[in-house]
């Protein structure tokens, strides 16, 4: 697995022009006066597979979406279904977000990476844990896809410990999944979440060439 290894950089300072970035200085100021500070790598390309890890805490979904507004890049991200009902749930898909059903898996991974092969710019963020409640290990959706699709996986982040959130390096995946994760475990050292008691390990408790279709 190669590392593109890159400074962090302020999200008002990315060259974002191939991503179509458009920055909103509220966000930027909103998280300063939070006491947050957003710190991105910046992509090695405009496809990337982001995971957000850890997810213990509800705060995240918020600081998340403000982190989206705030670097103002076209992210999509990948939420239960349950989230997407209603009004709130139109407002969510205009944010980005794309609903998945995890009790009817099939398709998904297939879907995800015909996105990211169809069109010129695809950020997709996951969370790998898939709930903010403890999970022993992380499923290996994100895995499949990234590595169909030929894309980088951006370790997105968020740390309460250091109030800093954002995507720590992106790393290209070499089909061994066990020195994958071991590197991507490495990288994710020290960052804590809100409740540390529920991250889960990082590694995964099926084969990532598995049957199963959940993201």
């Amino acid at each position: 697995m190669s590392r593109h290894s890159s400074a962090e950089t302020p999200a008002n300072t990315i060259d974002g022009a191939a991503l179509g970035a458009r920055p909103r200085r509220w966000a930027q100021r909103l998280l300063a006066r939070l006491g947050w500070q957003l710190a991105l790598a910046v992509p090695p390309g405009p496809r990337v597979l982001v995971v957000v890890y850890p997810h213990t805490s509800n705060w995240d979904f918020p600081l998340g979406i403000l982190a989206r507004f705030a670097c103002g890049w076209p992210i999509h991200w990948i939420g239960k279904h349950t989230l997407f009902r209603g009004p709130v749930g139109r407002l969510f898909r205009s944010w980005g977000g794309i609903p998945i059903d995890r009790s009817r898996p099939g398709g998904f991974v297939e879907g995800m990476v015909e996105a990211f092969t169809s069109g010129p710019v695809c950020i997709v963020a996951i969370a790998p844990e898939g709930t903010r409640s403890y999970v022993p290990c992380w499923k290996s959706g994100f895995y499949r896809i990234a590595l169909a699709a030929g894309v980088p996986v951006g370790l997105g982040f968020i740390d309460y410990a250091t109030r800093r959130m954002g995507i720590l390096d992106y790393v290209s995946l070499s089909g061994d999944s066990a020195a994958d994760m071991a590197r991507i475990r490495d990288a994710y050292a020290g960052v804590a979440g809100l409740r540390p008691e529920h991250a889960g390990e990082i590694r995964f408790g099926d084969r990532p060439g598995a049957s199963r279709d959940h993201a």
